[in-house]
């Protein structure tokens, strides 16, 4: 189909389309959702901007981006082994757990995904000739979306524990478990893994999407079984995933600054204490604006174009991009910010180990000398406060060092 409406163009743009498409065939025609006038109208616009889009989609970004994340994901795992086999306070080891789980997924998910993508870049943007039988398009979106959920629910997993910890520090002090977080990480990934491996068993659909380099889930599919409830599924456990994680660091740092201004004063404590919530609140704002603007692009637009019932395997320049609710042009447009929007969700996986771990210290510091010091809220012995804090900006000083010396 795209060959036919290439040879229409003049020869130049015929070979354009021909290295820039990736020969995508759908189960049915998506010209059938189309009135002839926009598919005429939108031909017209890609035939006019055929080598443009080409030309905005570069093998430097996935090189760049495995690259980039796997020298931070290595370098936190690298940082979390060495910190985990020093602690024996079961609370660090617990967030270090979290730590190191999410610095493994996201790494996992950059060595599994991005060597293919290089490769089909290489092949001149031609699926076919490094997967002619076509199974590695559904090993490549069971790994999207594995790493992705996954990511997402452990970074409400770790939001959950500071709240925990920072609101009801007696509680998590006596209940938090080693234990308990490991069975905790092997259920998120046992039932993330599950869910993304119903569209093998035919719930659900991946398919290539534009412009040929990747596969993710179909939005636009309604004649495969499931394939709504599948999408839907993820999108919907992507934004809830996010609205935990976003709640319960709102409810951290109110309970940080809440314990601030009872503790204001000009003591060493007090000073302290403004220190320590400054530090972490500001941390805590970080990961949420990260998340944020990481994921919500990507979570957003799948849900509209579920509802309009496109998907970006039908962005083709040579074909109609849009539907009959959506204009030629938010079609075309739609195509290239689903890509924009799947690099914002990978450039997540690069930012994780910076966020949570390398630029900051480490956060496990913050949350357990926060965690400590409110559990000694309580004591209204000022000597025996002052002990703590000595304590606490001892260890401060040690992790600091431990910091430092990967990268020396």
């Amino acid at each position: 189909m795209g060959i036919v409406n290439a040879r229409k163009l003049s020869l130049s743009e015929e070979m354009t389309s021909d290295f820039c498409d990736f020969t995508e065939h759908p189960q049915s025609t998506f010209g059938e959702m189309l009135g002839s006038n926009v598919s005429k109208t939108l031909r017209e616009r890609n035939g006019t901007s055929m080598s443009s889009s080409c030309g905005s989609v570069s093998v430097g970004f996935p090189i760049t981006m495995m690259v980039t994340g796997m020298v931070g994901n290595s370098l936190a795992l690298t940082l979390v082994y060495i910190s985990y086999r020093k602690k024996e306070n079961k609370r660090k080891k617990s967030f270090l757990l979290c730590i190191g789980s999410l610095a493994l997924t996201d790494l996992c998910g950059q060595l599994s995904t991005s060597p293919i993508v290089i490769s089909v870049y290489r092949a001149d943007l031609r699926w076919e000739r490094i997967d002619p039988s076509g199974n590695l398009c559904a090993f490549f979106g069971v790994c999207m979306t594995t790493c992705g959920l996954c990511a997402l629910f452990l970074a409400s997993a770790m939001a959950i524990e500071r709240a925990m910890a920072i609101t009801n520090p007696h509680w998590y002090s006596n209940n938090m478990k080693t234990s308990v977080t490991k069975q905790s990480l092997a259920v998120i990934w046992c039932l993330v893994l599950v869910f993304a491996m119903l569209p093998i068993a035919g719930v659900g659909k991946y398919t290539r999407q534009w412009p040929g380099t990747w596969c993710f889930i179909s939005t636009g599919d309604t004649g495969v079984p499931g394939n709504m409830f599948f999408s839907i599924t993820f999108a919907a456990l992507g934004i809830f995933s996010l609205l935990v994680t976003l709640s319960c660091n709102v409810v951290a740092i109110r309970g940080l600054i809440l314990r601030c201004k009872t503790k204001s004063g000009t003591s060493q404590s007090s000073k302290q204490w403004e220190r320590l919530t400054t530090e972490t609140v500001i941390q805590l704002l970080g990961i949420m604006c990260v998340l944020l603007v990481c994921w919500s692009p990507l979570l957003v637009l799948m849900l509209r174009m579920i509802s309009a019932q496109v998907s970006s395997h039908e962005c083709n320049p040579a074909t109609t991009v849009t539907s009959t609710n959506v204009s030629g042009r938010e079609g075309e447009l739609d195509c290239k910010f689903f890509l924009t929007a799947i690099r914002l969700a990978s450039l997540n996986q690069i930012l994780d180990p910076w966020v949570y771990l390398l630029l900051r210290e480490i956060l496990l510091r913050k949350v357990c000398i926060v965690a400590n010091a409110v559990s000694n809220c309580s004591i209204e012995d000022p000597k025996e406060n002052q002990v703590v804090l000595d304590a606490l900006n001892k260890e401060s000083q040690v992790c600091k060092n431990l910091c430092k010396s990967p990268s020396t």
